[in-house]
């Protein structure tokens, strides 16, 4: 049986016992119990799933708490590490899973003369996400640089 067919048959099962002691409970010269359910309406954002990405800041902080000191407040850079404006940065040149792995283990040095990247300490995979996501915001609003 599919899965949308079983809630379809969990759904009217619900529905007829409900019904059913609904029925009873008038039979028996009481009050219906039955409550309406409220409307649920399918443009609501959804609510965080987890206590934990509640407390997770968003990409700008992230990207300020571990990557400023090194890739600048800006993005343009440092004497420590390169500009992720960079025309080498964009996403088909260096794409997400790029990032991802400098990040969790670091990379050695190249396009740039500034050393190897370290991996970055204690940040989390959920941290990672929302860092990529935030430079690459920025790279689409402010643009590459040549």
């Amino acid at each position: 049986m599919t899965r949308n067919r079983l809630c379809l048959v969990v759904a009217l099962v619900a529905a007829a016992m409900t019904l059913a002691c609904a029925a009873d409970a008038v039979d028996a010269g009481g009050a219906s119990s039955v409550e309406t359910a409220p409307t649920v309406t399918s443009d609501a954002p959804a609510p965080p799933t987890t206590a934990a990405a509640l407390a997770i800041p968003d990409g700008a902080a992230v990207y300020q708490q571990y990557c400023a000191e090194c890739h600048g407040v800006d993005l343009r850079g440092t004497d420590k590490g390169p500009s992720q404006l960079s025309i080498i940065y964009e996403p088909n040149h260096h794409g997400d899973y790029a990032y991802r792995v400098a990040i969790r283990e670091g990379t050695r040095e190249h396009h740039w003369w500034f050393g190897d990247m370290p991996p970055v300490e204690g940040i989390t995979d959920l941290e990672i996400e929302k860092v990529i996501s935030y430079i690459r915001a920025e790279q689409e609003r402010l643009g590459f640089e040549q």
